[in-house]
């Protein structure tokens, strides 16, 4: 059975179209990756659990704070290595300076035996639509073009 994460995908009005909020992955191995490291703040959805009611814990989690309001299911997607991608689009403004994200633990340096933790998210930004096509994870693209096609003027 293929695994199925959950996001919500948040968006504001800029001055040149929308901005969507995208994630910085934690930890050594993405620290120096910019084009294609980024994400929608996602997770995998616990068994039992309701998808957009995972997308909502992921987001809280990944930021620290809880988002509401009016959500709008984007089209599922699915990535190369065959896990879905469930995804709800937001308008929200949201204040990114005190950024909170949960943690894991692996070792690190690798074979030293130590156990390090580093935030799960270590950046948050509202993203312009073009830029966020370079930024995003090449598998959630979809994403972004979908919801794109969602707010364009002739909606």
């Amino acid at each position: 059975m293929p695994q199925v994460s959950a996001g919500v995908l948040v968006w504001r009005r800029g001055a040149a179209g929308p901005e969507f909020l995208l994630v910085h992955p934690g930890g050594p191995f993405w620290q120096e990756k910019d084009a294609a490291a980024w994400s929608i703040p996602k997770g995998l959805v616990d068994e039992g659990e309701e998808i957009h009611a995972a997308a909502l814990r992921e987001f809280e989690e990944e930021l620290g704070q809880a988002i509401s309001g009016p959500s709008e299911a984007l089209a599922p997607v699915k990535l190369p290595g065959g896990k879905w991608v469930h995804a709800w689009l937001v308008e929200a403004d949201l204040d990114l300076t005190d950024l909170k994200s949960n943690v894991f633990e692996m070792e690190w340096p690798p074979r030293s035996g130590r156990r390090t933790s580093f935030p799960e998210v270590d950046q948050a930004a509202y993203v312009p639509a073009e830029q966020a096509l370079v930024k995003i994870h090449k598998g959630q693209r979809p994403i972004i073009e979908d919801a794109l096609r969602r707010l364009a003027p002739s909606r």
